[in-house]
């Protein structure tokens, strides 16, 4: 009989108190594969909300969970149905479901994994850790991508989403946008588009403002910022209800688009787009720690404004 799969995982056990634990793993199941981590990011979006507790309700959500959907690892074990992957295969895996009762959600922080094979995308080695960014880079991808889409010429933030969704819209050929920052720290790093404070910028017409800043107070400074019939595209995560002042929107008819999260297709493009050469995702991963030091690492990424992207090392683990 072959011996239960565990794994040493990052566990939420309630806002705020983080432990690693030993998890027994689902047994795969047909058309499954087990990865072995090698590295798996923190989000200082969506798991900031799970670690503080202010992450909206939504389908899935409870305590304990395993937070991460940032992950990068080796394959283990796969069978004939395994979508052609092979053993020693490195593939980016944005999330597991896979930890009995405790929740993955979004379950990619842990030593090892079971997961369907349809789920992953293989990467090559040449990008080496930076593989962790592709879900991120994905989301930025997406955004733009909706039907009858403006690349952005104002980005709101400059974070890691932030830079990433101006290196696509540079990428796909787009003009170089303007990025607003409002902590000076984060102004530096830009690579062929331009950083400011939003009082250092006086236009008022532009037809594309994409927010990443998870800031729901910013609607009514973006829309009277924008030209008529431009777009506001909310492109972060919001844990307040967002609302604007009607007039000014009206008299602008302006549009609000909410982007949702990315969708395979996207993930599969971002990878093509970094494996080529025409995205770079350099220089974002600023911060690491062996996944021993967990507890410090998600304080670091949460709390630590030099941090952009914090990763986990699980290869001792």
């Amino acid at each position: 009989m072959t011996p239960p799969l565990n794994a040493t995982a990052v566990v939420l056990q309630e806002p705020e108190k983080l432990a690693l634990s030993q998890l027994d793993l689902a047994a795969p199941a047909a058309g499954d594969i087990v990865v072995d981590m090698e590295f798996s990011g923190i989000s200082t979006g969506t798991e900031r909300l799970l670690w503080s507790g202010q992450m909206p309700h939504f389908p899935g959500m409870g305590y304990p969970l395993v937070p991460g959907y940032e992950a990068l690892g080796r394959v283990s074990q796969a069978d004939g149905g395994s979508s052609g992957l092979r053993l020693g295969d490195r593939v980016f895996v944005p999330g597991a479901r896979c930890f009995g009762d405790v929740r993955g959600l979004f379950g990619g922080a842990a030593s090892r994994v079971v997961v369907p094979a349809s789920r992953v995308v293989k990467v090559s080695d040449a990008l080496g850790e930076g593989g962790v960014l592709l879900a991120l880079a994905a989301t930025a991808y997406h955004a733009v991508q909706a039907t009858d889409a403006k690349l952005p010429e104002l980005i709101v933030g400059h974070g890691t989403l932030g830079r990433l969704l101006a290196r696509v819209t540079l990428a796909l050929g787009g003009p170089a946008p303007t990025v607003w920052e409002t902590n000076p720290a984060r102004r530096t790093g830009a690579e062929g588009y331009t950083v400011v404070a939003p009082e250092d910028d006086g236009r008022r017409d532009y037809a594309a403002i994409y927010d990443v800043s998870g800031d729901a107070d910013l609607l009514d400074e973006l829309i009277g910022r924008l030209a008529f019939g431009g777009e506001v595209v909310l492109a972060g995560f919001y844990s307040e209800r967002p609302s604007f002042a009607f007039p000014q929107a009206f008299m602008r008819e302006a549009r609000i688009r909410i982007a949702a999260e990315w969708r395979e297709s996207d993930l599969h493009a971002t990878r093509d787009m970094a494996e080529r050469g025409a995205l770079s995702l350099d220089g974002l991963i600023t911060h690491r720690q062996a996944a021993t030091d967990a507890e410090q690492a998600y304080r670091t990424a949460f709390g630590d404004s030099a941090c952009l992207k914090m990763i986990l090392d699980w290869r001792a683990a």
